[in-house]
């Protein structure tokens, strides 16, 4: 029996981070056991916050696939492609802007959350409005059953899922209707307790270099509450403790629960050890990182595989498409 697809994106924007590592890519890495996966490098979508930055949309490109694989994404078992390599994308972008509604873009709550957010950009543009009905055409483009996403991103798919029944309506049964799969959620925060993200600069990147780490790790906020190492801690609200439960052994992470509340073991002292965890635990994938950094050859290979693969596949979709709206 044939797996069904999953597809999911990311925006090339810059470089990816422990919140993309634990909200997004070890959730992608598991589904590519259970699925035929399709994972794309999103640069139209990065056009609609970045259109007048466009240079880093490029430089990321390749920087994210290799992030991929370094952490496990398998290009024999996934799809990796580029968003704009397939310009099938496009033109199921257009005909679903042409039987989308205005009020159910509007109504989508995180488009106002993203004016908010985005408020030091201008983005009051059609293209930022309409970047649901461009992921709805990513999505079923492929066929999908199933889109992982975080909660922020469900309303998006709910969407997509809206215009597959509306197509569905109008023309003919050409779309299945996906479902959301959402994503573990990651209770790894950016080192001033805010979500991690480049924009607010409390990222910690997933190429960044011990020392670099380091520096980070040592300005991490930690329980609020505790002002002196004399001070008791409570661990449950503490950062850095989470990160402990992930990259550090539970043996030592039991003492350093114990070592907090009674104040035995202080902040610095807590991070320096952290620290030590989180450089190990990111080892591998960087030494993989180095790997890939010195054979980009069979990088853009894998990519150009990939966009063939997702490009024949887009080509069988639009057939139907047009044969379904007769145009």
């Amino acid at each position: 029996m044939a797996k069904g697809r999953i597809v999911s994106g990311m925006r090339p924007t810059g470089k990816l981070h422990l919140g993309h590592l634990r909200g997004a890519l070890l959730n992608w890495k598991r589904l590519q056991e259970e699925f035929q996966c399709f994972y794309f490098i999103a640069d139209w979508h990065a056009l609609t916050s970045d259109y007048a930055n466009t240079e880093i949309i490029k430089e990321s490109t390749y920087d994210i696939i290799m992030d991929w694989i370094s952490v496990g994404l398998n290009p024999e078992q996934s799809t990796f492609f580029v968003q704009s390599h397939i310009k099938e994308h496009a033109e199921l972008y257009l005909l679903f802007s042409m039987l989308t509604p205005l009020p159910w873009l509007e109504r989508n709550p995180t488009y106002k959350e993203q004016l908010k957010e985005l408020s030091h950009k201008d983005i009051f543009t059609y293209g930022f409005l309409g970047y649901p009905v461009l992921q709805a055409a990513d999505i079923l483009m492929y066929k999908a059953i199933g889109v992982p996403v975080g909660e922020d991103q469900a309303p998006h798919v709910e969407l997509t899922r809206e215009i597959a029944r509306r197509f569905n309506h109008i023309y003919e049964e050409v779309f299945p209707v996906p479902k959301v799969v959402l994503a573990p959620t990651s209770k790894i925060l950016g080192t001033d307790r805010r979500k991690m993200s480049k924009s607010y600069g409390n990222a910690i990147f997933l190429t960044d270099t011990d020392k670099e780490i380091d520096s980070k790790v040592g300005q991490m906020i930690t329980d609020p509450q505790r002002a002196r190492k004399t001070d008791p801690g409570d661990p449950e609200i503490c950062n850095v403790f989470f990160f402990h439960e992930i990259y550090t052994d539970k043996s030592t992470c039991k003492e350093i629960h114990a070592g907090c509340k009674s104040a035995e073991i202080g902040c610095v002292q807590c991070k320096k050890m952290m620290a030590e965890g989180l450089k190990e635990g990111l080892a591998p994938i960087k030494a993989k990182r180095r790997e890939l950094e010195s054979r980009l050859d069979k990088v853009r290979e894998i990519v150009n595989d990939g966009n063939d693969r997702a490009r024949s596949i887009a080509r069988e979709t639009m057939a139907q498409v047009r044969e379904a709206v007769k145009i």
